[in-house]
């Protein structure tokens, strides 16, 4: 089996942090039990790029154990779990191309390796899988990292289209990922249909919200054990993700400034109690600063050089574009690693910015990602869609695709019973009323 990762034999150590995950992910164990039994992926390729995490590790269990044969590469070079990436090769055969701290060109030789089993189903989060694909299909050599592109150029034009052709569809699980599937959708370059995960209620209401509030926060303190108590602090975008993160500082007894440019996500965090400012204003007023929107440099130098000495700037969109860091550089006299995960910039106005995990996922560089019993649902998600691909792909179309509402709908009743929580009923005369124009009052 070909893999490349950190160490083999950190598996031990990777195969007990995946049984604890586990415990707290209920709904993919039940689907799980099923796809063991009835084998719905049973002779298909999916080659997955994801976060090589505990909880990823339970989804290529489920996934393998419908009949899949699988192969994992990483979403994001800061986001490995090395020990993890250890156990899914040791422990289930499973090949993985991941190694935290990967350089660029790693990374993308990494996802060449996934793309190199030719699968049938591809299982993106950022969409680097899925847009490597298409860039070898359509020869835009110039948008691929060179090891990427002289693979693909190796290919003859039978061998390209052979190569797509083979691909029935995919699934996306982030917002990111989503945005550009739709911008190759809107351009007529999208090759075979794509499941949005990423709109389920089941994912976006809990994953984005509550386990990116939640593990952002715990990134940034771990990252530097600051108190957050009495600081300010600013949260740009007010999309799910932002919405959790704001909810996390202010609990922690920050004061909570959003910057946004959609008017109706301002006016809702105006309502939820937060201050609304541009980041032009918010920037010297800032103790923490942290961006997901999901777009390009969203903090720039001019907002830099505002900062007050000693602010904290960190990142949990997808991707490490957020901050204008090369911006940034360019006005230091100095820079240096001063703590794991915190990078100093002296600037050229003589005061000092703290910079996160290199700009990358705080709550993946610096700590463990969303936890799991929050992930079970996202991954029974990616499960259930999967299986959706390989059963109704041939009447799909070249499109994004919303989650079904029946499997959000099951999704969100194996978590309410795996809690122990029941719920009501209608009635056939409440069924019968909400179905009916006629009756009134």
């Amino acid at each position: 089996m070909d893999y490349d990762i950190k160490d083999i034999q950190l598996a031990e150590k990777g195969r007990l942090r995946i049984e604890w995950a586990e415990k707290s992910m209920d709904v993919l164990r039940t689907i799980k039990e099923r796809f063991s039994a009835e084998k719905p992926l049973k002779g298909l390729r999916l080659a997955a790029c994801l976060h090589v995490t505990t909880e990823t590790a339970a989804l290529a269990k489920t996934l393998k154990a419908g009949g899949a044969d699988v192969v994992l590469c990483a979403s994001n070079p800061l986001s490995t779990q090395d020990d993890v990436a250890a156990s899914l090769v040791a422990d289930d055969e499973i090949p993985v191309f991941a190694i935290r701290g990967e350089d660029h060109a790693t990374y993308y030789s990494h996802i060449l390796s996934a793309l190199q089993y030719e699968p049938h189903i591809t299982m993106d989060d950022g969409a680097d899988l899925v847009s490597s694909l298409h860039f070898i299909a359509l020869q835009k050599w110039d948008d691929l990292e060179s090891s990427v592109s002289a693979w693909g150029q190796s290919l003859s034009e039978e061998g390209r289209n052979r190569f797509l052709n083979n691909v029935i569809g995919g699934t996306e699980e982030t917002t990111t990922g989503v945005i550009r599937l739709r911008s190759m959708e809107k351009d007529g370059v999208l090759q075979f249909p794509v499941v949005s995960v990423n709109d389920a209620d089941t994912k976006h209401l809990f994953d984005n919200r509550y386990g990116t509030g939640q593990s952002t926060v715990d990134g940034i303190i771990r990252a530097t054990n600051r108190l957050l108590a009495g600081s300010t602090f600013v949260v740009t975008g007010y999309g799910w993700c932002g919405r959790g993160v704001a909810t996390r500082a202010k609990g922690h007894g920050a004061h909570v400034i959003i910057c946004e440019v959609d008017p109706l996500r301002a006016l809702e965090a105006v309502m939820d109690g937060f201050q609304v400012m541009p980041i032009a204003e918010a920037a010297p007023l800032g103790d923490f600063f942290c961006t997901l929107t999901g777009d390009i440099n969203v903090i720039r130098l001019e907002h830099f050089l505002k900062m007050k000495e000693g602010a904290i700037v960190a990142n949990s969109g997808h991707f490490d574009v957020e901050l204008d860091l090369k911006g940034l550089e360019g006005a230091s006299v100095a820079r240096r690693q001063i703590r794991e995960f915190v990078e100093e910039f002296s600037l050229n106005n003589g005061r000092k910015i703290y910079v996160l995990g290199e700009g990358r996922l705080i709550n993946l560089a610096a700590a463990e990602g969303h936890p799991s019993s929050v992930m079970d649902m996202s991954f029974a998600n990616q499960a259930l869609s999967a299986e959706y691909m390989a059963k109704e792909h041939a009447a799909m179309d070249k499109q994004v695709y919303p989650v079904p509402h029946a499997i959000d709908q099951e999704i969100a009743r194996l978590k309410l019973k795996s809690l122990g929580v029941e719920i009501d009923t209608l009635t056939e005369e409440q069924e019968r009323y909400l179905s009916s124009w006629e009756i009134g009052t």
